[in-house]
């Protein structure tokens, strides 16, 4: 018995029939699993407990941006912050294009400002298995900063390999792959401004 074929809704032909099915074939954006709202209270909140937790600094608090997924984070976080801060970016290598993380992690920038007892907050978009999180709070460590506070949008605990200290967590979301405010697929969604759920990966 030959397999059915999906017929052509009204209007298009099967040419338009097998483009919907091929483009429904790559990964396609799905629900909202944290909407603007929600990340807009909750970006105020933490911001809140970081003035909290950084009000004896006596200079500018150093945020380190993890590019390039937490840029949109961080700039929203700056703005909520009153505390007086100065903003810095670290870069690493880890997932290339793909869905799965390689499991391996290689520094690509690194901090220009010397952090030598400063305080620093490192603002990461996503924790996922841990692994770069890890790495980079190790190698900003190395730096020997005053103090150094992690903070992350969204955790996602199920899928953790190596177990990182988070100071300040935004959400806590369960293991999918998920894009917009930040985060992406292969350079693409980031612009989107709620957080979806990615279908089809």
């Amino acid at each position: 018995m030959s397999g059915s074929r999906i017929a052509p809704e009204r209007g298009e032909t099967m040419t338009s029939v097998d483009d919907r099915v091929s483009r429904r074939s790559e990964p396609w954006v799905g629900e909202v699993i944290v909407d603007r709202e929600s990340i807009r209270r909750r970006v105020a909140e933490l911001a809140v407990e970081i003035d909290a937790a950084s009000a004896g600094c006596e200079r500018p608090l150093v945020l380190i941006c993890v590019l390039k997924g937490s840029l949109v984070f961080t700039a929203d976080l700056a703005r909520a912050l009153t505390v007086p801060v100065e903003i810095d970016f670290v870069a690493c290598r880890s997932y290339g294009d793909g869905a799965t993380s390689s499991g391996s992690v290689e520094l690509v920038k690194d901090v220009s400002t010397p952090l030598r007892d400063r305080d620093v907050l490192m603002v990461e978009d996503i924790i996922d298995t841990g692994l770069t999180t890890a790495f980079l709070r190790e190698h900003l460590a190395s730096h020997r900063p005053h103090s150094l506070r992690l903070v992350a949008l969204l955790d996602k605990t199920a899928r953790r390999r190596r177990q990182v200290a988070l100071d300040f967590r935004g959400f806590e979301i369960p293991d999918r792959f998920v894009v917009g405010y930040g985060l992406d697929l292969a350079e693409r969604y980031r612009n989107l401004p709620d957080v979806h759920l990615l279908e089809g990966v």
